[in-house]
């Protein structure tokens, strides 16, 4: 699209009127929910392959023989942090092709990519194949992070947008669920991870086993190592979904006006719309022109321009230091490790697969309450909330490891004689951490809202970037802390990570839940000036 205004932009209203009345829908008619709904399986995929690499990890340890990959700790923390550098990446490229060539048409390409990933790390044969293919599907699961909510936004009606929009933040939690609620029926069919050893005994795969198969004290004569691609190759069906779906589905009307396309944004607004009660197509379509009127004459600034000036270097930073702490929480280390942290304070495998459901279930509801809290009260406040009952929750899981789990920890790792409820008080704190994360995140509201027009999407991805960064790091990292310094130095650690976050939004953030964009703007380059 050219930089100019185009003859498009100056359009009359009555010109527009005459326009709808002689254009025909581009298709049949769609609903709102079945676009929602197929649009949202990209957000699906998204929760289930990010959540579904808890369960699989697991059975990865198990040694080649027994169908697993040998798994170091080292390689379990590069299997989850290589698919957030591949959505740092998608993320990024993602909205710059959406851009040129159409939120469906990006959506559609993004289906393949989902698809490849899943059957990609479902087939690999060793560790090095399925690193390439976590990235591959790490760049879908930005894409999708990116196109999905700009979509439906772009395609719902003011009445239901907002709406929408939160549905599709709830169906990534959803798909995490589900993938932990499949995780736990593989789990409970093939049982846990385990080897048959030559002498009949199944035993389950731990420290102590390893060491005993290292050793030669046993031989392997089977093993249940294929669950983990069972699980990861589920994820292919609804990205088959997503492919078929959405390409049943129309253009965003507003991508077609941006590109001076406005026919095809006249017959892809008749299929989605009704005019009893959102109004005249041609009012909105003018709506649209005026706002590409005001875009072009405004001002875009450069990366150096945000940086040495001082009130938007500030608010780069702020949302920069949003975007780690979002992640520093450690909400990831529960949502790729909950059974790695449950089979550390005690559990069997393959109940501490089938017990992640359980936080998964919390989750999900806390993102219900979530919307509600973030609705209802001022960003601050939430953000605040969040960040103090996450101290005291990590604080609490410290605690149980230092107390009730570690003492009774022998050399390599096993828990002998630890009290029988403390697996379950560890899983009880883990989901009070999830429903505080959940129902307190108010990250990609405030730093959607806190930068101005004219570095809103230079910044947005800076933050953004930055937020999928620490995710890896995050990912990488547990595995190692886990082993390394326990479970009880690992919470604390994040414990006072989040004592400092806490703090930011204390004294920092500012709120925004009050005012316009632009009278944010107005206020921020007086206050920071």
């Amino acid at each position: 699209m050219s930089d100019t205004p185009s003859v498009a932009t100056h359009l009359s209203r009555d010109s527009i009127q005459e326009l709808v009345d002689k254009t025909p829908p581009s298709g049949k008619r769609r609903s709102l929910g079945l676009i929602a709904f197929v649009a949202t399986l990209g957000s699906l995929l998204f929760g289930y392959d990010t959540g579904v690499i808890s369960g699989a990890l697991p059975y990865m340890y198990l040694p080649r023989d027994g169908g697993g990959l040998a798994l170091t700790t080292t390689e379990e923390g590069w299997i989850g942090g290589l698919l957030c550098i591949g959505a740092a990446v998608g993320a990024a490229v993602s909205g710059k092709l959406s851009d040129k060539y159409g939120r469906r048409h990006n959506i559609i390409l993004l289906a393949i990519v989902f698809f490849v990933g899943a059957v990609g790390c479902a087939l690999s044969p060793n560790v090095w194949v399925l690193y390439v293919f976590r990235f591959v599907l790490g760049f879908a699961v930005g894409g999708a992070s990116g196109i999905v909510p700009v979509f439906l936004g772009e395609t719902a009606p003011k009445r239901i947008r907002g709406t929408l929009v939160a549905v599709d933040q709830m169906m990534i939690v959803f798909g995490q669920f589900l993938a932990f609620s499949m995780n736990a029926v593989l789990a409970q069919m093939h049982g846990g991870p385990h080897v048959n050893t030559t002498d009949g005994r199944s035993l389950d795969w731990s420290d102590s086993v390893a060491n005993q198969f290292a050793n030669g004290m046993f031989s392997i004569a089977d093993g249940n190592g294929m669950t983990w691609r069972y699980m990861l190759i589920l994820a292919s069906l609804p990205a088959i979904a997503l492919w078929i779906g959405i390409r049943l589905m129309p253009e965003s009307s507003r991508w077609y006006v941006a590109n001076q396309r406005i026919p095809e944004a006249i017959g892809s607004l008749k299929r989605v719309r009704n005019e009893d009660k959102d109004g005249p197509i041609a009012d909105e379509i003018d709506e649209m022109l005026e706002v590409q009127r005001k875009e072009a004459n405004q001002e875009k600034w450069s990366l150096g321009q945000i940086v040495s000036t001082k009130w938007t270097r500030k608010l780069l930073f702020i949302g920069i230091i949003l975007g780690l702490a979002d992640q520093l929480t450690g909400i990831n280390t529960a949502m790729y490790y909950t059974p790695k942290v449950l089979s550390a304070a005690g559990l069997p495998m393959s109940d501490a697969i089938s017990l992640n459901v359980v936080s998964g279930g919390i989750s999900f509801i806390g993102s219900a309450v979530g919307l509600w809290l973030v609705t209802r009260f001022a960003r601050r406040h939430v953000g605040i909330y969040q960040e103090t009952s996450i101290v005291i929750s990590l604080g609490l899981l410290s605690a149980a490891f230092f107390f009730l789990i570690q003492p009774y920890q022998n050399d390599e790792g096993d828990i002998i004689g630890a009290p029988t409820f403390a697996p379950y008080l560890v899983l009880l704190i883990v989901c009070l951490f999830v429903f505080a994360k959940q129902s307190g995140t108010v990250t990609w509201v405030i730093i959607a809202e806190i930068f101005p027009s004219k570095v809103r999407g230079t910044a947005m991805g800076l933050a953004v970037g930055t937020l999928w960064l620490a995710n890896a790091l995050v990912a990488i990292v547990f595995p190692i802390m886990m082993e390394e310094i326990g479970g009880s130095w690992t919470y604390l650690i994040f414990s006072l990570i989040n004592v400092g976050s806490l703090l930011f939004y204390l004294k920092v953030v500012p709120e925004t839940k009050y005012h316009s964009l632009e009278e944010l703007e107005e206020r921020f380059e007086k206050e920071y000036s």
